[in-house]
């Protein structure tokens, strides 16, 4: 009986010790991150989508005559954007880094004789990484939907889409961010790679038929993304065959779970190089 109090007390004791390296690896990577001129310079491309979104309202201010719906070019346009582009760019350059910018910084040594178990350092730097993917993210996506729908903000239904939409763009930066986390602790050159990932595979295998596009990470997000119901051409939901929207749910966080705990047990076990 003592016994298996001793080793309950012990487990509750690592996993303390364990979160508590994560928030102490998630604070300082965080503070530095935010400073870095690698998130001043992806800040920027938060304002892509903003200007999708101006300059849509601008033809549409020139262009009075013709119908407007804000909605409609929010899906087609920005989410498109954001999508297909924008997170896989900020995700690519987060997640590998969260393995290998301390070889690339030489602070390789110092941080894994810290008194931090391995799998805590690469926690805390994914939490880190993925907060600030998506403040750069979320920022864009909110200012855009803003812009894109001044004349309905005092419908509050609207606002479902809007939470919606971030809600499926927090699971989307999980799932990539550990993917690329995982890429950037297996291969060297994982950024050459992750961008064949990211604009061959992605871009072309969710436009396959059938269940190959199942294969791509993009097809679980299209298949979550709210769309209001019309009979107009999206871009977003061309040639897809969506899984059901709960399944895909769990698929993302399966992704997310998985690629983070093998990127953690490769941080254990392997021992990089600075070529790395």
């Amino acid at each position: 009986m003592k016994q298996n109090e001793t080793l309950t007390s012990r487990k509750k004791s690592q996993l303390s010790f364990f979160f508590k390296g994560v928030k102490i690896i998630f604070q300082f990577s965080f503070f530095q991150g935010k400073k870095s001129k690698k998130s001043r310079l992806f800040a920027l491309l938060s304002f892509a989508p903003i200007a999708i979104a101006l300059f849509l309202r601008i033809h549409q201010v020139l262009s009075p005559e013709r119908s407007f719906d804000g909605l409609y070019f929010f899906n087609n346009a920005v989410l498109l954007f954001i999508f297909q582009f924008l997170i896989l760019v900020l995700t690519l350059f987060y997640g590998t880094s969260v393995c290998t910018e301390d070889l690339e910084a030489g602070t390789w040594t110092y941080l894994v004789t810290r008194p931090i178990p391995r799998p805590a350092i690469v926690g805390g730097k994914y939490l880190a990484s993925l907060l600030l993917v998506l403040l750069i993210a979320g920022a864009g996506l909110i200012i855009s939907f803003i812009i894109l729908n001044l004349e309905k903000l005092d419908d509050l239904s609207l606002y479902s889409y809007l939470f919606k939409d971030l809600g499926v763009l927090s699971l989307a930066l999980m799932a990539y961010t550990s993917f690329f986390t995982f890429l950037g602790a297996a291969v060297r050159r994982s950024i050459f790679f992750g961008l064949i990932f990211s604009f061959g595979w992605e871009n072309v295998i969710q436009y396959f038929p059938g269940s190959t596009q199942r294969l791509a990470i993009i097809h679980y997000i299209k298949s979550i993304i709210p769309l209001p119901s019309s009979s107009r051409f999206s871009f977003l939901t061309f040639q897809l065959e969506p899984t059901k929207p709960v399944y895909a749910v769990f698929i993302l966080l399966g992704i997310t779970i998985l690629f983070l705990f093998l990127a953690g047990v490769i941080f254990v076990f392997k021992e990089p190089r600075a070529e790395d």
